[in-house]
């Protein structure tokens, strides 16, 4: 019942959508997608994600296979480092960019921007995959003949299949929903003609339209991370011995793979740390720190409600796809997934239509505002909650059943306790999206209550970019403690 409400909370835009989209008759709908404009965007926004996707995927599954079961130099500190990119606002990475190399703008550009601020996506859930890998399989690959390169890689990376599946799925629908960073970098999307749809005319069919079909090309990425999780365990039964896993030796390689990570967190991190010096040195307008003070708490309080109401919304999904497979769990997933891809602009107004008119009492206040981020951010939380309880053994359960404990004790004392390294994944990444999410906040966010992202926003669309700076490196220095932390507690590699 609980994956069931949880799919109808995000069906709520998708009806709005389909609502809007055929007031006027199919006439209008085929007359609106039959067009050339609209395959070139299709297609520019399939190949966007399509891109940003591989590179991710490559850079985050690198990433943690390096930090957890390789002798890196310095690999605690990578195996937190390599996670703050997230904290960056995409559009705040295309401005510095820009800034930096106007040339870039483009396809190429807006790609490269977007695997440097979504490989954290890939990166996180495998990580925390990885820390739950039997310590002693690379060693089993070895008795069995294998090199230590083919033993680590062909059955370390098989057990974290659904964690990579799930973070690739969760970046092409980010991929296909963004709006800032390719804006900024002048690549015209899907989404980005949706948004100027909304602005610039009353009229919302034609915008709820490209909204569908934004979904319907969303489905083909869910299906994939849906049927391969189907039925999947990566669990093994008792925990093992509680040691470090036995690192890969570098060798001679050793040195030059550090470069990899050096290099990446200096695009990811470096380029727009000096942009905002420079912003804030060269600006003549001044930001009070008593409004960065206020915006950061603000910041922090929604950004804690939405982690914790979409991890428990996310639950019992995730619960249901990874121990019950079927056609049920399926379509649950399925539409839970979908609310990733649409668009902010799209979601927040059709919330604000609902709200005026069935939620009056709510609308402008915090429980909706919190509702628009847990529709928004669902299947973040869902491919780490699936995974967690995928490896987690189901006869575990039938143990703690059989000893006197009801479904519930076993459960609460034996199944939750091993999906915590998964949990806390899904709590890092919404608070994260939370608290760089912009169109849903601005439309409905409480009378008088302002995010760092807000705030951002307003002042660099009025160009005082001095003024835009303290907010901005605000919001990736309070986005970076969750990360931090999770990262290094909640995260750690099983021992």
């Amino acid at each position: 019942m609980g994956a069931v409400a949880a799919a109808v909370l995000v069906a709520i835009p998708i009806v709005y959508l389909a609502v809007r989209a055929g007031e006027r008759g199919p006439s209008v709908v085929w007359s609106t997608v039959w067009t050339a404009r609209t395959a070139a965007l299709l297609a520019r926004s399939v190949a966007l994600a399509g891109v940003v996707a591989v590179g991710c995927t490559v850079v985050g599954v690198a990433g943690a296979w390096l930090v957890t079961f390789t002798d890196l130099p310095g690999r605690r500190v990578w195996r937190v480092a390599l996670a703050l990119p997230l904290a960056l606002p995409s559009y705040v990475a295309a401005w510095s960019w820009i800034g930096w190399q106007p040339g870039l703008a483009g396809f190429w550009g807006a790609a490269l921007v977007l695997v440097t601020v979504s490989y954290p996506y890939v990166y996180l859930p495998v990580l925390g995959a990885l820390g739950r890998v039997d310590a002693a399989l690379p060693e089993v690959g070895r008795a069995c003949g294998w090199g230590p390169w083919r033993a680590t890689l062909g059955l370390v990376l098989r057990q974290v299949r659904i964690a990579t599946v799930s973070g690739a799925v969760l970046v092409v629908l980010y991929v296909l929903g963004e709006f800032g960073a390719v804006s900024i970098m002048r690549t015209e999307t899907l989404t980005q003609a949706i948004y100027e749809s909304y602005r610039s005319s009353f009229d919302r069919t034609p915008a709820a339209i490209l909204g569908g079909l934004l979904i319907v090309v969303a489905a083909a990425p869910l299906a994939l991370a849906v049927r391969h999780g189907e039925g999947e365990h990566a669990a093994r039964v008792g925990g093992g011995a509680r040691r470090r896993p036995t690192v890969l030796r570098l060798g001679t390689v050793r040195l030059p793979l550090l470069a990899g990570p050096a290099v990446l967190l200096g695009a990811a991190l470096g380029v727009p740390a000096v942009t905002l010096v420079r912003w804030s040195s060269q600006g003549s307008s001044r930001a009070r720190w008593s409004e960065v003070a206020d915006a950061a708490v603000s910041t922090l309080w929604l950004s804690v409600l939405a982690a914790v109401a979409t991890v428990a919304v996310a639950l019992p999904v995730g619960y249901l796809s990874a121990r019950h497979p079927g056609r049920l769990s399926r379509r649950v997933t399925t539409v839970a997934y979908a609310g990733h891809a649409l668009p902010g602009i799209a979601v927040s107004l059709s919330l604000v239509f609902f709200g005026i008119r069935y939620l009056n009492p709510l609308y402008q206040r915090t429980p909706l505002l919190v509702g628009a981020y847990v529709v928004l951010f669902l299947s973040l939380a869902i491919g780490a909650v699936h995974n967690a309880v995928a490896q987690a053994p189901p006869a575990l359960d039938d143990v703690a059943r059989s000893l006197g404990c009801s479904s519930w004790g076993a459960w609460r004392r034996v199944t939750l306790p091993l999906c915590t390294p998964g949990l806390a994944a899904a709590a890092t990444v919404v608070c994260i999206a939370t608290m760089k999410e912009l169109p849903a906040t601005l439309l409905l966010r409480p009378i008088g209550t302002d995010t760092l992202a807000t705030r951002l926003w307003s002042r660099t669309d009025a160009a005082g970019y001095a003024a835009a700076a303290p907010f901005a490196a605000a919001l990736v220095l309070v986005a970076a403690v969750p990360t931090a932390v999770l990262t290094g507690l909640g995260l750690r590699e099983r021992r």
